[in-house]
């Protein structure tokens, strides 16, 4: 049942890919990183970075969001949720230089206080730079529990967590992830 609806969601993502606007972050070889992004505009309540950075309703952010069904697919042979814990982990690493490069080519580029992901999975981040916070609007925090349950069957993941906004302001970007 899952390899059959994981075959049904790898035919189904480009349609997701062009209808949500995302773009693909290239890497320096000119592949596709494990990143599809868009700027956006927040809509949630203020926070305060650790760098002093603070983000407001209507600022602009570059929304990343992890290609998922790749990553399932490329951790799928690994033994242990550990490994592919470890395996993720450096590739965000990775990927998040070439996000830095993006980030600094973008046209929006002035306009643009950081990036925002949404995940259920917020343990060690603050290694690569994120911060995590709530998503205090109960309707949207529900809303996202429910877009996640497809992902966690399919990756046979047990994650039962509150999804959790994560920042990095651009600045704490480029700092640590220029080359």
């Amino acid at each position: 049942m899952r390899n059959y609806l994981l075959n049904m969601w790898y035919m189904l993502d480009p349609l997701y890919y062009k209808l949500t606007r995302l773009q693909y972050v290239p890497d320096s070889r000119m592949n596709n990183t494990i990143f599809r992004v868009r700027p956006t505009t927040y809509k949630g309540a203020s926070v305060v970075l650790q760098d002093g950075t603070t983000i407001n309703k209507n600022d602009i952010l570059l929304k990343i969001h992890l290609h998922n069904i790749r990553i399932i697919r490329d951790t799928q042979r690994d033994e242990s949720e550990l490994q592919r814990a470890i395996r993720l982990y450096h590739t965000i690493r990775r990927d998040l230089q070439s996000l830095s490069r993006y980030v600094e080519g973008h046209h929006k580029y002035p306009e643009i206080k950081g990036i925002l992901g949404i995940t259920l999975l917020h343990k060690g981040i603050d290694r690569l730079g994120f911060e995590a916070f709530p998503i205090r609007n109960t309707y949207y925090r529900l809303f996202k529990q429910g877009t996640f349950l497809p992902i966690n069957f399919i990756a046979g993941s047990g994650h039962r967590n509150q999804p959790f906004y994560l920042f990095m302001s651009k600045e704490r970007l480029l700092q640590q992830y220029n080359d």
